[in-house]
């Protein structure tokens, strides 16, 4: 196969295939590459990069050239020579770049290319706006659209977690699959692989590992096989092309792309430094609900986690329910599974008074009842009768002792 996987005219092929020449060219977080893209479309923009000069770029994107984070502190000052590094950099590229033969050896191994003309593509990743990516790489049998479509909810969190954190990403996780909602993460140790397991282990929902390198060679190796296990039964995803190596800022970039394909982010376990904390950062801007997994008050790894509650107001998360309530349109959830209701919260302030003038260990007379917390004879029966049909008391010959528990 050397085109597209779903039959396109003339017009969207050319689109698409520009599109893919500029995930093959430009870096995710290639400033000048987006605004030229935002600017005239990606054909114009890509015929600009083959044959456009420096005035060219610079007035299409009236001089404000963004800064790119390979620039050296010089170019930082002077958009003209930003606009010299951006063309130079994507005519390298572009002199040993050939899509066909990166569209063959993707086809050869599954690997499948999304555009925003692909019905597969997801609605949602607009909201990125001037930083959508240019295409994305999935491989496995999912439909990405319809998988975060209605129910999507990003679990990340540290690699070096604790397997108090561990177990409470897989168990929150397997609870949201079970319910039908899709997991996202990003296929790396220590939370994120947690979360991924626990959806796995439901039978049921689905969950994407949203990569930072190219999909045919899967990384980090020590997750092989659990991303083999995810791109067998739902997929994997990336805007990095084939025989992209994952870096560091190919990792941050990844991060909008696991918050803008949630309809709400859970960090589970986080340092103060963690790079979940970007993921959250992403989804509060794409004005997505956060949560939060507190920790011990005396753990490092749960320090960022308190940092989101505290000062970004991220919702406390301790249970399923609690994910659910963080979707839109969700149910509230209410007090949770460690809220207990029993017979003293149905009772009155004056029935209560009259349970606590009741001795604990021994009986009392019904009619020292009343005199004792200062109300008539006939208020402290009814009181009684009351908290006895609760099976709080017993009355035996005119004495009142409290109910053995049940």
């Amino acid at each position: 196969m050397t085109s597209l996987d779903h039959p396109t005219g003339p017009a969207a092929s050319t689109i698409e295939t520009a599109r893919i020449t500029w995930s093959l060219i430009a870096e995710p977080t290639d400033g000048a590459a987006l605004a030229v893209r935002a600017a005239l479309g990606s054909e114009d923009a890509l015929d600009l990069a083959r044959h456009g000069t420096v005035e060219d770029l610079m007035r299409h994107l009236k001089g404000k050239v963004p800064i790119d984070d390979s620039d050296p502190a010089p170019a930082r000052k002077d958009p003209r020579l930003r606009a010299e590094r951006a063309l130079a950099r994507w005519r390298q590229r572009l002199a040993t770049v050939r899509v066909e033969e990166v569209l063959d050896h993707a086809a050869a191994r599954g690997i499948r290319v999304l555009t925003p003309e692909h019905p597969q593509w997801p609605r949602q990743l607009e909201d990125l706006e001037a930083t959508t990516p240019h295409c994305l790489w999935v491989h496995g049998p999912g439909d990405l659209a319809e998988l975060v479509g209605s129910r999507s909810v990003a679990m990340v969190g540290s690699r070096a977690s604790t397997p108090s954190g561990e177990d409470t990403a897989s168990s929150l996780a397997a609870s949201f699959a079970r319910s039908g909602g899709t997991v996202v993460s990003g296929g790396a140790y220590g939370i994120d692989a947690a979360a991924h397991r626990g959806a796995l282990a439901a039978e049921q929902g689905a969950t994407i590992a949203v990569l930072a390198g190219g999909l045919d060679s899967l990384y980090p190796r020590g997750n092989t096989r659990l991303l083999e296990a995810i791109r067998e039964r739902h997929l994997l995803v990336t805007e990095a092309p084939p025989g992209t190596a994952p870096t560091r800022w190919r990792f941050l970039a990844r991060n909008r792309l696991i918050a803008a394909l949630s309809q709400a982010v859970v960090v589970v376990e986080a340092s103060w430094r963690s790079g979940a904390l970007s993921t959250a950062r992403h989804a509060n801007g794409l004005s997505r609900h956060v949560g939060a997994v507190p920790g011990p008050i005396t753990s490092a790894a749960s320090a960022g986690c308190h940092r989101l509650i505290r000062d970004e107001g991220a919702v406390l998360v301790t249970e399923h329910s609690e994910v659910l309530d963080l979707l839109p349109g969700g149910e509230p959830s209410g007090d949770g599974r460690y809220a207990r209701q029993d017979e003293l919260d149905l009772l009155s302030s004056s029935d209560r008074r009259v349970l606590d003038a009741v001795p604990p260990r021994s009986s009392a007379a019904v009619a020292t009842i009343g005199q004792e917390i200062g109300i008539g004879q006939d208020e402290a029966r009814s009181a009684l009768a009351r908290l006895e049909l609760l099976g709080l008391v017993e009355v035996r010959e005119g004495r009142v002792r409290r109910a053995r528990p049940r």
